[in-house]
C-alpha cells in the first residue's frame, strides 16, 4: 500500500485521547439514559396497547387507537427532525440546546414508540390460556401483568430494549452532528469538518464496539431466562 496514502488518512497523532474518553462518555451516557425512560415508558405503552386490543368494546377501541396513532405519529417522524423540533422543549427543560443531555427528549420520544410496538408483539405471544386460566382463578390485572405477562415474554422483552438500544446508539451518532456530543460529534466536527480521517474512523470503531457489546449482553441474558 502507498506511504503516502496511510499517512494522508490515518495519521494517529490527530487522536487526542481526551477527547476521545469525553466523547465515549458522553455516546454512553445518552444511550443508557435514554434506554433506562424507553424500557419504562415503552413497556407501559405496549402493555396500554395489549390490554386495550384484548377486548373488543368501543372504548377499548377507541383507546387503543389513540395510543396507536400517538405512537405510530413520534414513530414515523425522522430523529433528525424530531430532534430539532424538540430544541425548544430541551432549552426550557435544560436550559440549553447543545450537549448530550439536550438530546435526552428526542432520544427517549423517538425510541418509546418502537419499544412499545415490540413490547405488544411479545404480550400477544403469550399463551392466552395461561392469560384466561389466571383470570379464572381470581387473579388481578397487576397478578397477571407481574406473574404471567411480563415473566412469560421476559426472553422476548429483553431482545427488544437490546435491538432498541442499538438503534438508539445510532441516533446519538446523528445527535452528535448537531450538536448533542458523543462520538457522533467527534466524528463529524473533530473529523469530517477537520478532514482528520483517523478521528472518523476511531470514532467508527469505538460506535461498532458498543453495538457488539450490548449484542452479546443482549444475547446472554435471552440464552439465560429463555428456559424452552
Amino acid at each position: 500500500m502507498d506511504k503516502s496514502f496511510v499517512e494522508t488518512y490515518f495519521n494517529w497523532s490527530e487522536v487526542q485521547l481526551d477527547a476521545l474518553l469525553k466523547a465515549s462518555k458522553e455516546t454512553l451516557y445518552m444511550t443508557f439514559v435514554s434506554t433506562l425512560f424507553v424500557a419504562i415508558i415503552g413497556l407501559l405503552i405496549g402493555l396500554l396497547l395489549f390490554i386495550f386490543s384484548r377486548k373488543n368494546t368501543k372504548v377499548n377501541r377507541t383507546l387503543y387507537t389513540i395510543v396507536s396513532v400517538i405512537s405510530n405519529t413520534f414513530r414515523s417522524i425522522p430523529f433528525i427532525i424530531l430532534l430539532i423540533l424538540l430544541f425548544p422543549v430541551a432549552n426550557t427543560l435544560f436550559g440549553s440546546m447543545i450537549g448530550p443531555t439536550s438530546a435526552l427528549p428526542a432520544l427517549i420520544l423517538s425510541a418509546s414508540p418502537f419499544y412499545a410496538r415490540m413490547v405488544e408483539i411479545a404480550f400477544r405471544e403469550v399463551d392466552q390460556g395461561v392469560i384466561e386460566a389466571s383470570e379464572a382463578m381470581g387473579a388481578s390485572l397487576t397478578q397477571i401483568i407481574w406473574k404471567v405477562l411480563i415473566p412469560e415474554s421476559l426472553p422476548a422483552l429483553i431482545s427488544g430494549i437490546t435491538v432498541t438500544t442499538i438503534t438508539m446508539i445510532g441516533f446519538t451518532a446523528m445527535a452528535g452532528a448537531v450538536g448533542a456530543g458523543g462520538l457522533g460529534n467527534l466524528a463529524y466536527q473533530t473529523g469530517y469538518a477537520a478532514n482528520k480521517y483517523t478521528v472518523i474512523t476511531v470514532s467508527t470503531v469505538l460506535i461498532l464496539v458498543l453495538v457488539f457489546i450490548v449484542q452479546w449482553i443482549g444475547d446472554l441474558l435471552v440464552k439465560k431466562i429463555d428456559k424452552r
